[in-house]
């Protein structure tokens, strides 16, 4: 019986890793066999990835609470639940500011589970607004400088760099930037696709099917000064909350959702804060949902689907990853269901919520007692 395959993506916040794995899964299922997905957060559940890669009918699961690169038993457990279930080829994510995992999953696995799994090429996908942090123009996107070590710590650690987006680009803008890559990172393989409208997708995924990692180690700054300066500005917020209106009429979520975002961004932008990926999943009945995406204060809202009728009431995951306070998050998400509340005359209920820092004490079990 042949191994199943694994793949990581990685790639920054917003380069479109989620849509590219579910891309990767479709044409597998097409052409190859079955694929299934292990999304991943450093959250508890309540993702939104998981949920949207679900209701593209992908086998899907999820490992939550940690980065993959620090669970390497659930991982495995995770894998291996995932092949008897028929999976041939698993594809899992890392958080979009996350770096190591070479290290710390493909060759701990190749350490510890020797010829358990066929390695597939490690895959950084790139989106091409954010490449332009690392490239020669230095684009000033809102973010803070540091960040542009982890984009460049990505690539550097990639067997196969993919520039996503490649539908939001002209000709020339596509070649500068396949240009820019292939000569920054000499000796990885650098392609292009549109996991949204699927131009380029089969080719690229010939290719993770043709190939495996080389499985060795790369000193990408991993734990050094400028991975910690980064790592600082992070915040995370993950909630779930339940939406109802008052008197049991059907409205149209899709305004509810839009003006959330909103009211989020102009909070956020107020403040001072900014946030890299905003995202948000709801389902309405059968495989009605939407998906909404934020990729910047200064970013249109983009949703990858709407809903097609109106709900009386519905669940929402909300997920943000933010360069902004924690406490600051989750005040801006406070104020803006407050706000969707009196505007449509609503009621809701969270069931989850969880906001912190990337380096904040307390994340982990531990006191700190005084010396004197």
């Amino acid at each position: 019986m042949p191994k199943a395959r694994y793949m990581v993506t990685s790639g920054f916040l917003g380069a479109g890793k989620t849509t590219s794995m579910i891309a990767f899964s479709q044409s597998i299922n097409l052409r190859y066999g079955k694929a299934a997905i292990l999304a991943n957060d450093l959250g508890a559940r309540n993702i939104v990835d998981a949920d949207y890669t679900a209701a593209s009918g992908v086998l899907t699961d999820q490992i939550t609470g940690d980065c993959i690169c620090y669970q390497h038993e659930n991982l495995v457990d995770k894998l291996n639940q995932l092949v008897r279930q028929g999976a041939g080829v698993i594809f899992s994510d890392i958080p979009g500011c996350g770096v190591g995992a070479l290290d710390h999953v493909y060759l701990e696995l190749d350490r510890r589970e020797p010829g358990e799994f066929a390695l597939m090429p490690f895959l950084c996908v790139v989106d091409p607004e954010r490449l332009e942090i690392i490239m020669p123009q230095r684009a000033d996107l809102g973010f803070p400088e540091e960040l542009g070590f982890l984009l460049d710590a990505q690539l550097a650690e990639a067997d196969l760099i993919v520039l996503n987006k490649i539908d939001l680009l002209t000709p020339r803008e596509r070649e500068q930037r396949l240009e820019f890559l292939a000569a920054s990172y000499p000796g990885t393989p650098v392609m292009s696709m549109s996991a949204l409208t699927g131009k380029g997708v089969d080719s690229v995924v010939d290719y993770l099917m043709t190939h495996t990692s080389a499985a060795v180690h790369r000193d990408i700054g991993y734990g050094s000064d400028a991975f910690l300066a980064a790592e600082r500005h992070f915040s995370w917020y993950n909630r779930r909350v339940f939406f109802e209106e008052k008197e049991g009429k059907d409205i149209n979520f899709n305004a509810v959702v839009e003006d959330l975002f909103q009211s989020i961004r102009q909070e956020l932008r107020d403040k001072g804060g900014n946030v890299p990926h905003l995202k948000l999943f709801a389902a309405g009945e059968g495989a009605d949902y939407v998906k909404v995406s934020l990729l910047g204060v200064d970013c249109p809202i983009q949703f990858s689907r709407r809903l097609d009728r109106s709900y009386t009431a519905i669940s929402v995951i909300l997920n943000a990853r933010a360069t902004a306070d924690a406490q600051l998050v989750a005040a801006a998400a406070d104020s803006a269901i407050q706000a969707a509340e009196a505007k449509y005359g609503l009621s809701s209920r969270t069931f989850f919520v969880e906001s912190f820092g990337m380096m904040e004490e307390g994340r982990a079990n531990g006191g700190r007692a005084s010396r004197y």
